[in-house]
């Protein structure tokens, strides 16, 4: 089967030949080996942020007061663990000592053995680790070993998965195929949060742990079966897709391969990058770690009520991701925007709504209002991560694993910071004390506003091009000037 083709503009600038698909996508996704593996990488992320999230409820109901019966007809108060506010700050922001460390690595992985084979290692040694903690846990050193070891794995997810992208998503799908992917991040909030309550309660709190380590084991096997690093090595996949995303696709040539060091450390459009990636961060983490607390503590929610409730906020936005992705795609592609106006409007203007929405949920402290806040501060976000997410692919495409690990590596010390700051600002669980958390995020997304709206850029950098590919360029489109002056 063969391909019909046309010429177009590509979102990062430079004119390629676009090719049509003789079989087009419909809504049978699975027919097509790209969705397949879009539909892996949301599984992968879903099982990834199970085992990441799941220990904000687990440790409430491992440090709560439970009324206990003894054995003479008396009754006394106890505690699975008797840790302290400090300690579980601690405990909850360990995970990203490690996660911090391999952001920059996973790159470089990713680079050398493939991205898939790193993204499915991430993702299947966090589950083993998962699975020991009720076994091992038992301290708040062992504990935090353990989630230490559990952040280096899953830290070189984040950035390998640029480099399955770049293989994978052709230019005018990119934004839908990432977006689509990575909304199994929220997915995954969304389910461990209320199940891992429930698992709680019913179940104790170390079948959290088996479960979710179970799940992520599972979807390792069915990864390293059916997933491949590229299309050409697909055993699967047809020849009119197979066409089509190789002629699609922001492939560098071997002369890129030497990292453009100074050049990428000084620009511009990688420190609006990493400034909103630092923003979105420390308002995703803030939450993602303590609002079981916060609607324990300050909002009075049983711990059942806490799990749905803060589950809430993470559907809604794992539904805005998508949705946002394809309304990127379609503003770019009939060429309402470009590719620099999609991604500063999208992101800024998420910003500004969830500033006003801490400040807001920081301010009333209510049960109803404060919550309903809290979901469209966070169900926006979708709008903010299908833009800094993917700007690296817009920005320099062989190097977009590599910025996003540099970008996360900044961007996860607010997972460290902002749990332990919590703890710490958090010691009578009062409703002034949990203000100060919110209005530190609200201080931060300003800060994620002002960079990227004037360092933002959505087009090709000039070194993140090698010479032989620049010179090829430019004669495309002085020979493209040429036949359209012919043509008039």
């Amino acid at each position: 089967m063969k391909c019909q083709s046309e010429t177009s503009t590509a979102t990062d600038g430079v004119l390629r030949s676009v090719d049509r698909e003789e079989e087009p996508l419909t809504w049978m996704f699975w027919r097509k080996r790209r969705y397949f593996v879009v539909m892996m990488v949301h599984l992968g992320y879903i099982a990834n942020y199970s085992m990441r999230v799941n220990l904000s409820v687990a440790i409430v109901e491992m440090t709560k007061n439970r009324t206990i019966q003894y054995e003479d007809g008396t009754s006394g108060n106890e505690q699975y663990f008797n840790w302290n506010s400090q300690e579980r700050g601690i405990i909850l922001s360990s995970f990203y000592w490690g996660y911090i460390c391999t952001q920059i690595v996973g790159g470089f992985l990713s680079k050398r053995f493939g991205g898939n084979l790193i993204f499915g290692l991430g993702i299947g040694l966090t589950a083993v680790l998962t699975l020991l903690i009720p076994w091992l846990g038992k301290t708040v050193v062992a504990i935090v070993v353990i989630r230490v070891l559990q952040g280096l794995c899953e830290g070189v997810t984040f950035p390998c998965i640029h480099d399955v992208w770049l293989f994978w998503a052709p230019i005018p799908e990119r934004s839908r195929m990432a977006s689509i992917g990575v909304s199994g991040m929220l997915v995954g909030t969304v389910i461990s949060l209320p199940i891992s309550a429930l698992l709680a309660t019913s179940l104790g709190w170390e079948s959290i742990f088996y479960v979710f380590g179970g799940l992520g084991i599972l979807w390792h096997i069915t990864w390293a079966i059916f997933v491949r690093s590229s299309p050409a090595q697909d055993s699967y996949i047809s020849k009119d897709e197979l066409d089509y995303i190789q002629n699609n696709v922001s492939i560098a040539d071997e002369t890129t391969r030497i990292v453009p060091w100074k050049s990428l450390l000084t620009s511009r459009a990688v420190y609006a990058i990493t400034a909103a990636h630092i923003t979105d961060n420390w308002g995703f983490y803030t939450l993602i770690t303590q609002m079981p607390s916060f609607l324990n503590d300050a909002l009075h929610y049983n711990l059942e009520s806490s799990g749905l409730l803060s589950a809430i906020p993470y559907l809604c936005m794992s539904i805005s991701i998508p949705i946002a992705g394809i309304l990127a795609d379609v503003l770019q592609n009939k060429k309402l925007l470009t590719t620099t106006q999609v991604r500063k409007y999208f992101n800024c203007g998420a910003f500004t709504i969830q500033m006003v929405c801490m400040l807001m949920a920081g301010f009333l402290v209510h049960r109803l209002w404060s919550v309903l806040l809290i979901i469209v501060g966070v169900g926006i976000g979708g709008f903010t991560l299908t833009s800094y997410s993917i700007n690296p692919l817009d920005i320099a495409p062989a190097y977009a694993s590599l910025i996003l690990g540099i970008s996360n590596t900044f961007a996860t010390l607010p997972g460290i910071i902002s749990p332990a700051l919590t703890g710490y600002l958090v010691q009578n669980q009062t409703i002034d004390e949990w203000r100060i958390v919110f209005y530190i995020a609200a201080s931060v997304y300003v800060f994620g506003i002002v960079v990227y709206w004037f360092w933002c850029s959505g087009e090709l950098q000039p070194w993140s091009v090698s010479g032989a590919r620049r010179d090829n360029e430019i004669r495309t489109k002085a020979s493209r000037k040429v036949t359209d002056q012919v043509s008039d």
